[in-house]
């Protein structure tokens, strides 16, 4: 069965080490080839325009929501009103807002294998 091809962005908060943790585990998957993964803060710092992305064709949001984020959660809120699919992912034993059950799909907890949660969620949904 062929995958179909999607428009992925990546959320998360700045507040752990998002570029070895996230970002690397991302490109290195086999998933990196099938789909297209928006790393907002991979090669630069600066503001990346979400919602404009989320406006012109944006299939599924990957939130990464161990660490509280305003920015994060105004992101969510955006995809939410845009009726994007919204799939978060936390750390075990992390405390999370319970605001984040109004727009998230779903959400998974992990251990410490990030990727693998990444790899079963992209393979099933």
């Amino acid at each position: 069965m062929k995958m179909i091809y999607m428009n992925i962005y990546i959320a998360h908060s700045t507040e752990f080490d998002y570029k070895k943790e996230l970002y690397d585990l991302i490109r290195q998957s086999g998933f990196n080839l099938e789909h297209k993964f928006i790393l907002p803060h991979e090669n630069s710092d600066e503001k990346f325009s979400s919602k404009e992305f989320f406006k012109n064709g944006c299939d599924l949001v990957i939130a990464e929501i161990s660490y509280a984020s305003t920015g994060m959660g105004i992101e969510l809120g955006w995809a939410n009103m845009f009726d994007i699919p919204i799939v978060c992912i936390y750390k075990k034993g992390s405390v999370l807002s319970r605001s984040l059950e109004e727009v998230c799909g779903e959400m998974i907890e992990y251990d410490n294998d990030i990727e693998n949660v990444i790899n079963k969620l992209l393979v099933n949904f």
